[in-house]
């Protein structure tokens, strides 16, 4: 953590210099000492203290400066840092305005200038002052900052790519500035400069309004792009599937790059308890789940693009060419397509237009704290509506399901109905539909209908969860590989109509079992028509599927 600042401001550069000598003897061990020559200059330096989120321990200000005396100085740093502890030196005509100014500024002592020696007139006056700022003080988190509004659609994407990407980060709710003194010295850095919600600050004082995906990336190290234009295999999607994919093949010597739009972990990586995968008798977390894949595929040497989207694909002779949103391209032998399923979204009034502002798709556990001693309404009767469900669970004062059948068998793991049922403050309601949105800026209530009795009731909710089933988005892939109705990836022998290969098959050989219609490209995991939509199945596929790879990079 940066040592706590000791600021000192005088006009006179001797006095300036004799006063900073005697703070460095000292305090430097424990202390940052900084020095000023003028009230202006001073506040312009706290300003910059306040955008790195510094500590500041002491102001200790001349008050016969000019421009601007040491009280009408000390009157503006009160407001950038409230809790600092703040001296006059004064001579002894200026002893009534100093005694005034501990009433009006809430001064905390006034020295008589000159000081010396500082053994008796200067150190045990500001030890006792530091001891008492020291007793109070709690560290400042001195990561990435993020300040913006819940209800915000831009803040809640913010807050899921850092989360999402495992980047430590603090939430500062603009909603909070009354009762949270931080937030309110963030919000006044910004309001000085009219700077645009949301704001990423970083601990060297940079600031960066409304930003976008690529913008953080390149700031925080992120790899969007890779050195190699060649690859043995290049994997297009980093959720389970992807990254068991990227492990095998990295580590039987394959040169292999995932590219992942979001960040890696898909679906699954926003999962907040996944109780059911071999080997973890307790339970991981998407995210830990996914922590540990990146490491392992790294460790074996494969690369990791994201955020980075594949735009196009195309065969170039024996090549596999994959074009990216950035306008790179990457050459390889074989294609692995594992870019999973996107939820669906509701299709009532309302619903898009407060996306982000109280209805939200998936749910991570960086969310549930927000909700906390609040209403939350979840959509879906799956594992995924599930495990939100309990995540919310320990946060909310109630957690409404609404499920669209009779019963949850049919859809939830047995172990997960069990676990709901034993939450008293998690109620599911069947038969019931969403049927609209209600809200201006944000959202305030949701229509919901009973498709028994046609009953439709309007009821207050501020947080919407939406886990209604997922679509493949591969509109990308149309005419590149064979897919059904709903948009997933045929392969192996679902590629047969009539007992024959498919459509522009050329090679003198069936389709592998995990091989699409163009030759060298794969699919696994939930984009794949016919998969198993659960995480072990999703890393059973891409393990198996490197196998074939090896077969055809065998023969190519």
């Amino acid at each position: 953590m940066a040592k706590p600042v000791l600021l000192t401001v005088d006009d006179d550069s001797d006095v300036l210099h004799s006063i900073e000598r005697d703070l460095r003897r000292q305090y430097a061990q424990h202390y940052r000492i900084v020095s000023a020559g003028s009230g202006t200059a001073a506040l312009d330096l706290l300003r910059r203290l306040q955008r790195r989120n510094e500590p500041l321990a002491l102001l200790l200000v001349d008050h016969r400066m000019p421009q601007m005396t040491g009280i009408e100085f000390l009157k503006h740093a009160l407001q950038v840092y409230p809790d600092a502890k703040r001296v006059l030196l004064t001579a002894y005509a200026d002893t009534d305005a100093a005694i005034q100014a501990i009433n009006e500024i809430k001064l905390h002592h006034y020295l008589l200038k000159p000081w010396t020696p500082p053994e008796n007139n200067l150190y045990p006056v500001l030890d006792d002052l530091l001891d008492e700022w020291q007793a109070a003080f709690r560290p400042a988190f001195e990561g990435i900052r993020l300040l913006g509004t819940r209800w915000s659609p831009q803040s809640y994407a913010l807050r899921e790519f850092l989360a999402r990407n495992h980047v430590p980060y603090q939430w500062l709710d603009v909603e909070a500035a009354e009762r949270d003194a931080e937030v309110r010295r963030a919000l006044q850095s910004v309001e000085t400069e009219d700077i645009k919600l949301p704001v990423l600050l970083f601990p060297d004082g940079e600031r960066i309004a409304q930003p976008d995906p690529s913008q953080i990336a390149d700031r925080i190290g992120l790899r969007t792009r890779s050195d190699q234009e060649f690859y043995d295999l290049v994997i297009l999607g980093g959720g389970p599937a992807g990254l068991a994919a990227a492990v095998y093949g990295a580590s039987e010597g394959l040169r292999t790059v995932v590219v992942e739009r979001d960040a890696p972990g898909g679906q699954a990586g926003l999962s907040s308890r996944i109780e059911n995968y071999l080997g973890f008798p307790s339970g991981l977390s998407g995210a830990d789940l996914t922590r540990r894949a990146v490491a392992q595929a790294k460790r074996f040497g494969a690369d990791i693009l994201a955020p980075q989207r594949a735009v196009a694909l195309q065969a170039d002779g024996s090549y596999r060419v994959t074009s990216l949103q950035d306008g790179g391209r990457l050459s390889s032998h074989a294609v692995l397509i594992a870019t999973g399923v996107q939820w669906r979204k509701l299709n009532v009034p309302g619903a898009d237009r407060l996306t982000g502002a109280g209805i939200y798709y998936g749910a991570g556990a960086f969310e549930a704290a927000s909700c906390k001693d609040e209403d939350v309404f979840v959509i879906g009767g799956a594992n995924s509506a599930g495990q939100a469900a309990m995540n919310f669970a320990g946060y909310a004062r109630r957690v409404i399901m609404l499920v669209r059948g009779e019963s949850l068998s049919t859809s939830m793991s047995k172990y997960l109905i069990d676990e709901c049922a034993r939450k008293p403050n998690i109620e599911v309601q069947y038969g019931v539909q969403l049927v609209e949105a209600h809200g201006a800026d944000r959202l305030e209530a949701i229509s919901v209908r009973c498709d028994r009795t046609g009953e439709v009731d309007k009821t207050p909710a501020f947080s919407v969860f939406v886990f209604i089933g997922a679509e493949p988005g591969t509109d990308w892939l149309e005419g590149v590989v064979a897919r059904d109705g709903r948009g997933f990836i045929l392969t192996g022998p679902d590629l047969f109509l009539n007992g024959q290969r498919p459509k522009g098959w050329l090679l003198d050989r069936d389709p592998t079992l995990l091989e699409t219609s163009l030759p060298g490209v794969f699919a696994v995991g939930d984009v794949r028509h016919g998969s198993v939509k659960r995480v072990a199945s999703g890393v059973g596929e891409g393990s198996i599927a490197i196998q074939f790879v090896h077969q055809y990079l065998a023969k190519v």
